[in-house]
């Protein structure tokens, strides 16, 4: 007999009545050190007081009022946002997989507005994530998440991983721009280079295309920066964010140039939920906290600590991990073993300590933003723990 909720998910046997920072906590009190973070969504943790005051305040004034009507706490989201990037205009969604719709959308209506509408392919990433609708499974390429739901929609020609010889080749006369994840979080916390990115642009630029970055699990201050393109000295076209804007509370949003965005006229998009004030309230909390002076330097001094113990830890297990990866605080441990991630997950949900799994048997550590130095020392023991336990099972069994 079917669950009264649809079994698309493999839930560990697990539930949480509260958190604080970044502390998870059962229903009889049992403890949890959180660095899967609701898969990079809690950017600042648990029950952060500044979210709740903002999402208290705004709920005993307004929750929702349709786009029909100005919503002041859209258009201040709107500026800080474009303030803050490369962006002159946003459209608030309530999903990263939404997010990237309207920036798909977004792309094909660019070029047809110009006379181009048979500009309408995006090139993509071998390994991306880009989210479960449609179009975005689609995108991604990826066989796991496109069995079983009929023809892929069409529209994305799938390149390999940082081959830039091979995105030049993939374009033709029907492609309208690149998509590409500046650090893919479900491919196995693969980092695209600064120069690549650089060479994604320029390619862009010569042949008249948008370069459309998906920053809805690595944005947000996740690795270090505001958004995870900014080091390399570029700016995108279009960009796609989520997650960590909100905090916790559903919200994403497709940022854009005047450009890019000329062709989205009254009409062309819509969204019921998306950017109601209470959203757009939490959303410009979080800002609040990650735009204020320093706070972006502490989390790359905590992550560089982080890396550190990482590096440590695999030179305690060499046999067991073969590289550490990522950026900021979005990191991965590549196990040697298949399949020894899941393995490793399990023994760290032992030691009551939360991480997430990702492609390439990876162990992805996305804790809260605002960790400190004894959230890290608790977490390199919790691993090293785990990561003996394994060994010692594999022992045991090949005996």
């Amino acid at each position: 007999m079917i669950s009264p909720l649809l079994p698309t998910y493999a839930r560990a046997d697990l539930a949480f009545e509260r958190g604080e920072g970044a502390r998870l906590y059962t229903a009889d009190g049992t403890e949890y050190l959180d660095f899967a973070a609701g898969i990079a969504v809690n950017a600042l943790g648990h029950a952060h007081p500044h979210l709740v005051s903002a999402l208290s305040e705004q709920a005993g004034k307004l929750w929702h009022v349709s786009n029909a009507v100005r919503i002041p706490q859209q258009e201040r989201l709107g500026e800080r946002l474009v303030e803050a990037t490369f962006a002159d205009t946003m459209f608030v969604t309530n999903s990263g997989a939404e997010a990237i719709e309207c920036a798909v959308k977004m792309a094909r209506r660019y070029h047809w507005s110009r006379d181009e509408g048979q500009r309408y392919r995006l090139i993509t990433f071998e390994g991306a994530f880009h989210g479960r609708t449609l179009a975005a499974i689609a995108a991604g390429g990826q066989d796991k998440y496109l069995e079983g739901f009929g023809p892929p929609t069409q529209g994305f020609d799938q390149v390999a991983f940082g081959d830039i010889e091979a995105a030049r080749d993939a374009i033709t006369a029907e492609t309208a721009g690149i998509l590409i994840e500046p650090v893919q979080g479900e491919g196995g916390l693969r980092v695209v280079p600064a120069r690549m990115l650089r060479a994604l642009r320029e390619l862009c630029d010569e042949h008249g295309l948008l370069l459309i970055l998906d920053e809805i699990q690595c944005g947000v201050g996740r690795t270090g920066h505001l958004f995870a393109y900014q080091p390399a000295g570029i700016s995108p076209d279009i960009m796609a964010i989520a997650k960590g804007i909100g905090g916790g509370f559903p919200v994403g949003a497709c940022l854009a140039t005047e450009q890019a965005a000329s062709g989205m006229t009254a009409g062309t998009h819509g969204s019921t939920f998306g950017g109601n004030p209470l959203a757009c309230a939490v959303a410009n909390a979080v800002l609040d906290v990650v735009l204020a002076d320093g706070f972006l330097e502490q989390v790359r001094d905590i992550a560089l600590r982080l890396r550190q113990g990482l590096a440590g830890l695999q030179d305690a297990h060499p046999d067991a991990i073969e590289d550490i990866r990522g950026e900021g605080l979005m990191l991965g441990i590549k196990c040697r073993d298949a399949t020894a991630n899941r393995d490793v997950l399990a023994a760290l949900r032992e030691r009551h300590m939360l991480a997430v799994g990702a492609g390439e048997n990876v162990v992805r550590l996305l804790p809260p933003l605002i960790i400190d130095d004894n959230d890290v020392a608790l977490a390199l023991e919790r691993l090293d723990g785990a990561f003996t336990a394994v060994a010692s099972a594999g022992l045991e069994g090949a005996a």
